[in-house]
Order: structure tokens, then C-alpha cells, then sequence
């Protein structure tokens, strides 16, 4: 189970999260946790560029190209962004706002057909 602690912050350096946060999707708390957990991975890995990683990360390098730690730092990236993605996701508003049928599977696995006129199990 995650915890949150409460910690003070110059103001350059909120600023500085805020704007690169709002480029990235993340709040600032979210962008300062983003910079520690890629930091932390820079550090143990003493081998690490952020320029390599922000290669991979652009597509003009490839994953596989990298040492086993910096591949550990574009994961880390890669996790953060997928998550960011997935928590933003509403397929079902979205579907129902354009007037859409769409599946989805209950707990059980059994596939439900939802939509307009197409509430049925």
C-alpha cells in the first residue's frame, strides 16, 4: 500500500515541475515523484544518460541498444506514462457520448454488449 508524506519544496523547483508535469500529463506532485523515481534508477546505475534513455524515449534509439540499467530507467519511464494513460482512460463516456456500441467483460469473463440499445448480458 502506497503512503504520502508531506515535504517542503523551493518554489523554482515546483514551478519547474508544474510546467514539465502539465507537458507530460502529471500534476506537480506527480512530476517530483516522476524525477525521484528516475533519479533513483540514474544513481543506483552510476551508467545511465538521461540522454540515452530520452533517445529510446523519442524513438531514435533503440530499447535494445542500452545496458541492462538503462533499460531499468526507460521501464521505469514507460510504466509511469502507461499508467498516467490508463487512469485517464473513460472508454465507456467516450463510447456512450459518440453513441457507440463497445464489449467488456464482467468479473466473471462473460462478455457483455453495451451501448445504445445494447444493454444485455
Amino acid at each position: 500500500m502506497e503512503t504520502t508524506s508531506s515535504m517542503r519544496i523551493n518554489d523554482d523547483l515546483y514551478a519547474a515541475a508544474k510546467q514539465a508535469g502539465a507537458a507530460a500529463g502529471r500534476s506537480a506532485a506527480q512530476q517530483i515523484a516522476h524525477w525521484a523515481v528516475v533519479g533513483r534508477e540514474i544513481e543506483k546505475s552510476h551508467n545511465v544518460t538521461t540522454r540515452d534513455f530520452a533517445d529510446v524515449l523519442a524513438g531514435s534509439k533503440t530499447y535494445d541498444s542500452l545496458s541492462v540499467p538503462q533499460q531499468a530507467v526507460v521501464r521505469a519511464e514507460w510504466t509511469e506514462r502507461i499508467e498516467a494513460l490508463t487512469q485517464s482512460l473513460d472508454c465507456e463516456a467516450e463510447f456512450t457520448a459518440e453513441q457507440r456500441p463497445y464489449v467488456e467483460a464482467d468479473q466473471n469473463g462473460k462478455v457483455l454488449h453495451k451501448g445504445p440499445g445494447l444493454d444485455r448480458k
